[in-house]
């Protein structure tokens, strides 16, 4: 087996959790030990990654950008290795005997300062003089006992919370700290195999606090994609009081398998590009301001379409029995009988009785005195007198 250690001695108690589902997508066998380290069991994901130094280099960066400073330290067990990231030294025996979490005081009483120096202590001795729960970590150190741990399992929704260094008073400032909670909850996703269609940023105050609810137009766990929205929506918030912490809620995870590069043209980047722009106009434009349409099985062309969020397509195909013009007029407008020449038709459309808004008309196909084609009718059979111009052609 083959373990490494962090210690972050500046990381606040609740964070601790929210790291461990990060390092998730690293190795499935993570174990906390509260309040201030973490131990990740790698053995099993070197090849994954590359070997250890790779893998070694993708872990300091990655907590880099989480922002918690921190100490690493690897050793064949895992008890050794919280030592050695205690102590931030090379030999295990070089270590001071606080690093044990011992009686340190008893120890350097009786001469013992360092772990090599307990290591060199008589059993027999050791064992009349101290616990056995001393002997037993010991061994563990050492290898000569198992050392069994609960490992972490990533939670179904994320929650972390960040306190600024400093208040911020414009809400486009605190995107700096949102990118670290990104960074944690892209983790959290990866572990899991998921992605999500939205999250909350809750910008905490000193007389309330601000939240910022984001939608997104397809599911995604990229950490760069989620700032991008963000930055787009935080241009329209303004702050009461500035923001002291920010606290970051995610929930209803969906599956997001990974993706296969393509030699050729991959139809799925780009409908996540579509997706991308989609979500930067509806930060700026707001939600209802942006939508896709899609066809709805009825005859009466003003009732022919409906309104769908982008990437809700229907499955069920809506023919229609004529031709339909590629512009519908919102309200049709009145035409004289020599403003047109007719060219096909007629369409007669009967329908809608069931709702109150009866359509009874027979549609043709005319051409304009600008040449434009036209989509007319004309109401209560072909004896009625007044023709309606209701679309035109592309």
């Amino acid at each position: 087996m083959l373990w490494v250690a962090f210690r972050f001695p500046c990381l606040p108690s609740h964070a601790l959790a929210p790291i461990a589902a990060w390092a998730c997508q690293f190795t499935p066998k993570v174990s906390l030990e509260p309040p201030h380290e973490l131990l990740l069991e790698v053995r099993g994901s070197l090849r994954l990654f590359g070997g250890f130094e790779s893998l070694r280099s993708k872990l300091e960066e990655g907590l880099g950008e989480l922002g918690f400073p921190f100490s690493l330290a690897t050793a064949p067990t895992a008890r050794a290795a919280l030592w050695l990231a205690r102590g931030e030294g090379e030999a295990l025996e070089a270590l001071p005997i606080e690093v044990t979490g011992f009686d340190s005081a008893f120890f350097r009483s009786i001469g013992v300062a360092t772990v090599g120096a307990l290591l060199e202590l008589p059993r027999e001795g050791l064992a009349s003089r101290c616990s056995a729960a001393v002997l037993a970590d010991v061994d563990r150190a050492l290898g000569a006992i198992p050392e069994p741990r609960a490992y972490f399992a990533p939670p179904p929704r994320f929650e972390a919370t960040l306190e600024l260094p400093a208040p911020l008073v414009q809400a486009e400032g605190v995107l700096f700290g949102a990118r670290r909670l990104f960074a944690q909850l892209e983790g959290l996703l990866t572990a899991r195999h998921e992605g999500i269609r939205g999250f909350r940023l809750i910008l905490v105050q000193e007389t309330g606090s601000t939240r910022v609810d984001v939608g997104l137009a397809s599911v995604t766990r990229d950490a760069g994609r989620l700032a991008q929205v963000l930055r787009e929506r935080l241009g329209k918030v303004s702050l009461v009081d500035p923001a002291e912490a920010l606290r970051l809620e995610a929930e209803r995870f969906s599956p997001l398998p990974g993706a296969s590069r393509a030699m050729l043209a991959d139809p799925a980047a780009e409908a996540e590009d579509w997706a991308r722009l989609v979500e930067r106009l509806r930060a700026r434009l707001g939600h209802a301001g942006v939508c896709g349409l899609a066809a709805h099985p009825d005859h009466r062309p003003e009732h022919a379409w409906r309104r769908v969020e982008p990437g809700e397509w229907d499955p069920r195909e809506c023919s229609t029995p004529g031709p339909r013009p590629i512009w519908l007029m919102s309200v049709a407008r009145k035409l004289g009988e020599h403003e047109f020449v007719l060219l096909a038709g007629p369409e007669r459309i009967e329908s809608g009785w069931w709702d109150g808004d009866d359509a009874r008309r027979d549609y043709f196909v005319a051409r304009l005195p600008n040449g434009a084609l036209a989509w007319v009718y004309r109401e209560e059979g072909l004896g009625s007198p007044n023709w309606y111009l209701h679309g035109l052609f592309a």
